[in-house]
């Protein structure tokens, strides 16, 4: 992995016209004395400790841009098959159609899966009773905790990959920094080691080793916003959840949607997550 980002500075760094690296072990180059400055210079010159973390800054940006983009397509993807179904269901004629929807076309997002859940476990426990210990109480309180279960599993599943998204938006800065640190290290100690010092000499590789620092804030600058981004639209759409797991169950124990101070109540929870 080492020698192929080295080799490929190398080949990067030739055809951008950025002069060869001339210099004895620990030395400061002809490059760096001739002004070759910037990110690929400063890469090619850098030991396996350098080398190393800015391989870990390019995997940390790679991660999070795959998940941003894959979280977000996953979310508008479900956004629209959620106002789909919550459009068939309430304009269906009966529970009987609903899974017959469900069972043609899958529960492919969270309000089918828990419709169908609920819906099983009321007729479940209507037909058979309470034969497992999981299954004791009343049909209510069966069908309460299975909502309570499809919901836990359907925040777990919203909230996959936050935690790589977050632990790299919380430690790309660091790892940036540490970067910096150690090319500053190297740098003073070849300056110290050869003859003659100018500002050139030093302004150079102190100015290449704060691009790590520049690459670390890069890396995790887009990583927090889309958690915080993910988060809050995580939290309005379990709150919708939530609502129909109220509806829902409101439904299958009285056969009847809630009445409209419900509806009222539970706009205002709605909107005042919204404005949170």
């Amino acid at each position: 992995m080492l020698d192929f980002l080295d080799g490929a500075m190398q080949v990067i760094a030739q055809l951008a016209d950025v002069p060869p690296a001339v210099t004895a072990a620990g030395g400061v180059t002809a490059a760096q004395a001739a002004g070759g400055d910037g990110m690929l210079h400063f890469i090619s010159q850098s030991d396996i400790v350098g080398k190393t973390l800015f391989g870990f800054l390019i995997a940390m940006s790679l991660t999070s841009w795959y998940l941003i983009f894959v979280k977000t397509f996953i979310n508008i993807r479900i956004g629209m098959r959620s106002k789909k179904f919550l459009t068939e269901f309430w304009t269906a004629s009966s529970l009987e159609q609903v899974e017959n929807e469900i069972a043609t076309h899958g529960a492919n997002e969270p309000f089918a899966h828990l419709a169908i859940h609920a819906i099983h476990a009321r007729n479940h426990h209507a037909k058979y009773g309470a034969v497992k210990l999981e299954e004791k109480g009343s049909t209510g309180a069966f069908v309460t905790r299975t909502i309570r279960k499809v919901i836990d599993e359907e925040t777990a599943r919203l909230e996959n990959g936050l935690t790589i998204l977050a632990s790299i938006g919380s430690t790309a800065p660091f790892v940036g920094l540490f970067g910096t640190v150690w090319g500053v290290y190297h740098a003073l100690v070849g300056i110290g080691l050869s003859d003659g010092v100018t500002v050139n000499r030093i302004a150079g590789p102190v100015g290449e080793a704060l691009i790590m620092t520049g690459l670390g804030l890069a890396v995790a600058i887009p990583a927090v916003l889309a958690y915080n981004g993910f988060v809050r639209s995580n939290r309005v759409y379990l709150a919708r959840l939530d609502v129909f797991a109220h509806d829902l169950f409101t439904f299958l124990s009285t056969g009847q949607q809630v009445s409209e101070s419900s509806n009222k109540a539970r706009r205002v929870v709605l909107a005042s997550g919204k404005g949170e």
